[in-house]
């Protein structure tokens, strides 16, 4: 029987993986006061057996920090709560990218600082509600229409939150292009109605993911430079439009980092239809990520097909820490999946879930 890809080594630009499973990026909210902590730091290392991590969204600006407790890499005691994280994960055998999410429109005021303002390309609303610790649920505000002097101060925030995540020992960066945040705000015509260069045609609706792209990739490196998208996703009231098909087109002809290309349809979003992965996989000749609902035979069709080169799981690493390890030796995987405590702020449902061959709890290391 031939061994499973899934489990073989591999390389994203000159990063060597030991597999090719990819743990996805998932907020949890435990960052007190934006800053990573020890209990953060345990969380990744436990499930460093993943080839690759990536980190949950972490925003590159204080004008991003639009959820409760998520966290930054814009400031030194963030730089220094993540080193803690990067230092468990590369002890433990493990690889680590950090995930760069500024939320634009996908904020409230009461999750943010003060001084802060909630930006967006045009000043349009998204519908629905977001939590806040202070006042529960609460509406979308309206956003701040960015100037050209915004636009340019926000590209310098995610190079400089790049070049942080250098120094707080990150083994790349990937740019949030995806779930209705303020790069993808940019590439929608319903959330970005400008009427300047980043508006209008697809050329000037991908620009400033283009311009942000290239900026981090001059500061860091394009190896160790990625960004995730999401075409047909909805999330965050971000509809489907006409160009859809036509956008990603021309934007994964333009990149060239690795993509990470999530399909929510497991969750019940739109199926991203197989068309568009397979254009993505044609126009894009670096490291593709594929992330949604798989399960092992299903990874391992996809790489043997070659529609990607590394696969992401997410929720599954939640309540398994240990998810290679049960994918690789046919184990039984958890289903004590507690979805109350996703975004709760302590270590329930977080760091306290077993392995399948010690059930006591990995502490870290």
């Amino acid at each position: 029987m031939n061994p499973y890809k899934l489990f073989a080594s591999t390389k994203v630009g000159a990063l060597a993986l030991k597999n090719r499973i990819v743990m996805a990026p998932m907020t949890r909210c435990r960052a007190i006061g934006n800053i990573p902590n020890d209990s953060m730091a345990l969380y990744y290392q436990q499930r460093a057996t993943a080839g690759l991590i990536i980190t949950e969204g972490t925003s590159p600006s204080v004008n991003g920090l639009g959820y409760a407790r998520i966290p930054g890499i814009f400031s030194e005691a963030q730089i220094l709560g993540w080193k803690k994280v990067t230092a468990a994960v590369h002890k433990s055998g493990g690889k680590i990218v950090i995930q760069l999410m500024h939320t634009g429109r996908i904020s409230h005021m009461l999750n943010m600082p003060q001084g802060t303002e909630i930006v967006a390309p045009s000043a349009k609303a998204a519908t629905g509600q977001m939590w806040t610790d202070a006042k529960g649920l609460q509406d979308y505000p309206i956003p701040k229409a960015m100037t050209t002097e915004d636009i340019v101060a926000t590209q310098a925030e995610y190079v400089a939150a790049a070049k942080n995540a250098i120094e707080a020992g990150f083994d790349g960066v990937e740019l949030h292009g995806a779930n209705g945040y303020l790069l993808e705000e940019f590439l929608s015509p319903v959330s970005n109605v400008r009427t300047d260069k980043y508006a209008g045609s697809i050329e000037n609706r991908c620009r400033f993911v283009l311009e942000v792209a290239s900026a981090v990739a001059a500061a860091i490196g394009k190896e160790k430079t990625g960004i995730r998208l999401s075409p047909y996703g909805v999330a965050s009231d971000m509809p489907n439009y006409p160009e859809i098909d036509s956008t990603y087109d021309y934007l994964s002809k333009e990149l060239n980092n690795y993509i990470h290309l999530v399909d929510h349809s497991s969750m019940g979003a739109p199926t991203v239809p197989i068309e568009i992965k397979e254009l993505i996989r044609t126009n894009f000749k670096n490291t593709l990520i594929i992330c949604g609902g798989f399960d092992k035979e299903s990874a391992e069709a996809a790489i043997e097909s070659g529609l990607c080169d590394l696969v992401g799981f997410g929720r599954p690493f939640i309540n398994n820490p240990d998810l290679v390890e049960r994918l690789e030796n046919n184990e039984e995987l958890s289903q004590d999946l507690k979805t109350e405590l996703f975004y709760t702020a302590d270590k329930n449902g977080y760091t306290d879930y077993p392995n399948f061959t010690t059930p006591e709890v990995l502490q870290i290391q």
